[in-house]
């Protein structure tokens, strides 16, 4: 089937607005926006037919025009990024595959989002999937830090035998109640925030109502959960890249050291 990544941004973000449009500096000392190295990280996917920005703010579609992207705009009422690539593909009247690589996550590996294509197009029983990371013991201790400061970290998963999502939470799930250190085999997972979608479970997400879950916690994906709509985890690895999404200002100077470390200007 064919592939359109979709990268949905807003300007007014309540945790962190005008974040897409916030500059990175990379190894060389140049700085690049949020949005244009969420982009880049999108481009270098391969097996990608088409990728896209979506938004609904006019700084966001003139700075992603400027350094050549198409964009899409949509809806100021679009909920969230999956309410925003459905949206984005009904304009195009995409009958392919929807991968939805959100706007804040410009240190996404390609073959994460390979992965759930893969997945995808193996299994036409599957409608939606999304990859987890196995946390080491800097990423744990990361996020539990990020709790006891008050900020909101990464997302975490837990999931059935069969790979079928339990829950996400913003909290650090499962408690484990030990420290780890290097070397450790850790338990709990990162959610990366990357979905696949087949376009009739793209379209069924659209016709449900946030439920309370999604609304409390403000994750997206628990929207499939609460209708009984299985969400499938896809196990990605690291291949000793770092990931880390920019959800918070202080995530900026994190980023940028990753993008000095990994050599990307």
């Amino acid at each position: 089937m064919s592939v359109l990544v979709v990268i949905p941004a807003r300007y007014a973000s309540s945790r962190y607005p005008g974040k897409p449009l916030v500059e990175l500096r990379g190894a060389g000392g140049g700085k690049k926006p949020l949005i244009r190295r969420s982009w880049e990280a999108a481009m270098a996917v391969s097996g990608v037919d088409r990728v896209v920005v979506a938004t609904d703010d006019a700084r966001i579609r003139d700075a992603a025009e400027g350094f050549g992207a198409e964009v899409v705009m949509t809806s100021p009422d679009c909920a969230n990024g999956t309410e925003r690539c459905a949206e984005a593909a009904a304009t195009l009247d995409w009958a392919g595959l929807v991968v939805n690589l959100q706007g804040d996550a410009p240190l996404t590996p390609p073959w994460f989002v390979e992965a759930l294509v893969a997945r995808l197009a193996a299994d036409d029983s599957i409608g939606m999937a999304t990859p987890v990371l196995r946390c080491d013991a800097e990423a744990l201790n990361g996020f539990l830090e990020d709790r006891r400061q008050g900020r909101v970290g990464g997302t975490t998963a837990v999931f059935a035998q069969d790979r079928r999502a339990l829950y996400f939470s913003k909290e650090v799930i499962p408690y484990t109640g030990k420290a780890y250190g290097p070397g450790d085999e850790v338990p709990v997972f990162h959610h990366v925030g990357v979905y696949a979608y087949r376009p009739a479970a793209l379209a069924a997400y659209t016709r449900w109502p946030p439920g309370p879950l999604e609304t409390l916690e403000g994750l997206e994906q628990l929207r499939f959960l609460e209708n009984g709509a299985p969400v499938l985890c896809v196990e990605v690895e690291a291949r000793g890249r770092a990931f880390w999404e920019l959800n918070n200002p202080e995530d900026v100077p994190r980023i940028e050291a990753k993008l000095v470390e990994m050599g990307v200007e």
